[in-house]
C-alpha cells in the first residue's frame, strides 16, 4: 500500500533553517509529481510547492519563493523540502502529497501525516 511518511520538522527560531523529507514507498515514486502541502494553526490548507516526476522542474507559492527548496531523490523513492529565513508565519503542519500524473496539477490522492514545523523565538 501506499505510503508517505514526513519526518524533520521541530521547534526552530526565526530565521533558522529546517530540512523535511517524505520517504514513499508502495508506488513508483519515480513517475509521480510530488507537493508540499501545509496548514496553520486555524487556517486551511495552504499548497507550498511542487516538482516533477524527474525533479527537472519545480513551483513555489510567493509567500516561499526564494526560501523553501523542493527536490527529490528518486534512487531514494525520497522528497524532500529545505527551509530556510524560516518565519513565525512558516509554523504549520506540513504534509507531503503524491500528485495523479507526473507533472504537477494539484490533483492528489495519497497524503502523509503530516510534521510539524514550528518557528519561534
Amino acid at each position: 500500500q501506499v505510503q508517505l511518511v514526513e519526518s524533520g520538522g521541530g521547534l526552530v527560531q526565526p530565521g533558522g533553517s529546517l530540512r523535511l523529507s517524505c520517504a514513499a514507498s508502495g508506488f513508483t515514486f519515480s513517475n509521480y509529481a510530488m507537493s508540499w502541502v501545509r496548514q496553520a494553526p486555524g487556517k486551511g490548507l495552504e499548497w507550498v510547492s511542487a516538482i516533477n516526476s524527474g525533479g527537472g522542474s519545480t513551483s513555489y507559492a510567493d509567500s516561499v519563493k526564494g526560501r523553501f527548496t523542493i527536490s527529490r531523490d528518486n534512487a531514494k523513492n525520497t522528497l524532500y523540502l529545505q527551509m530556510n529565513s524560516l518565519k513565525p508565519e512558516d509554523t504549520a503542519v506540513y504534509y507531503c502529497a503524491k500528485d495523479l500524473s507526473s507533472w504537477y496539477a494539484g490533483k492528489y490522492d495519497y497524503w502523509g501525516q503530516g510534521t510539524q514545523v514550528t518557528v519561534s523565538s
